[in-house]
């Protein structure tokens, strides 16, 4: 995929390929506690796609999201930047803790597409958002200089 300029909005086919990995990813979810699979995928400012899945403990505290999940895969693999992040589930909406992090690693008007799997066709009902309506009064750590 070529890199995404985050000023422009996503083509078709990166919207495509972004919803395709999300839905595969959660294939993959371990969640016998909840039985709440969620998968999730980022585009990154070079144009790679990253996924991760939600993964589930008995130790509660100790599961991770699918969204933050993908974010530390791609961060992992020396990306920074967040040009655009798809979540796939029931009745989609990621949790404080991955808005948060999302901000950290997105701008303010970075494309977030919620797709909700309870529908008979995912694709045909993608929410389009973005991080900072999300996330509206993100914290945001200022050093002094």
């Amino acid at each position: 995929m070529t890199p995404l300029n985050q000023k422009k909005a996503l083509n078709r086919f990166q919207k495509n390929k972004l919803i395709q990995s999300a839905l595969k990813v959660r294939k993959s979810a371990y969640c016998p506690y909840s039985r709440y699979a969620v998968g999730a995928a980022i585009l990154t400012s070079s144009g790679k796609i990253y996924s991760g899945c939600n993964v589930e403990n008995s130790s509660y505290g100790l599961s991770i999201c699918a969204e933050r999940n993908a974010i530390f895969n791609a961060v992992a693999c020396g990306e920074k930047k967040i040009a655009a992040l798809c979540v796939a589930t029931k009745s989609p909406k990621p949790c404080g803790a991955c808005r948060q992090v999302i901000m950290e690693f997105a701008s303010h008007g970075c494309p977030i597409l919620l797709v909700d799997v309870s529908l008979k066709d995912p694709f045909s009902n993608v929410l389009e958002t973005t991080a900072a309506h999300l996330l509206p009064w993100a914290f945001v750590f200022n050093q002094r200089k």
